[in-house]
């Protein structure tokens, strides 16, 4: 049975940031990389055990699939995939979550 996608807010808002970075040089690369990203979640719904556990938080229900240089941090629950973050993959993404006090829980929505 396939899981439903959901995109936190947060997440949703790291990517249009990325997004609008892009599009200062190219609108058109700034769609195609959402939509490649959009599609990289979507193919969570089947296959969300297939990606690495995140290490800096080393929770077997954290995962993260990579988009280009980008890291999708999803976590994975019995019904569904939230997505919980978008970062570049050079950012420290542990501090990060410890300065925005970004939540990763079963509870995430």
């Amino acid at each position: 049975m396939a899981r439903k996608i959901k995109w936190t807010e947060v997440a949703w808002k790291d990517l249009e940031e990325e997004a609008d970075y892009i599009a200062k040089d190219s609108p058109h690369y700034a769609v195609v990389f959402v939509r490649e990203a959009r599609d990289a979640s979507s193919s969570l719904a089947y296959f969300a055990e297939r990606s690495r556990i995140v290490p800096e938080l080393n929770n077997p229900s954290i995962r993260e699939l990579f988009v280009r240089s980008y890291r999708m941090i999803y976590q994975v629950t019995e019904e569904a995939v939230y997505i919980i973050g978008f970062i570049h993959g050079a950012r420290d993404m542990w501090e990060l979550w410890k300065r925005e006090e970004r939540p990763y829980s079963e509870d995430v929505e």
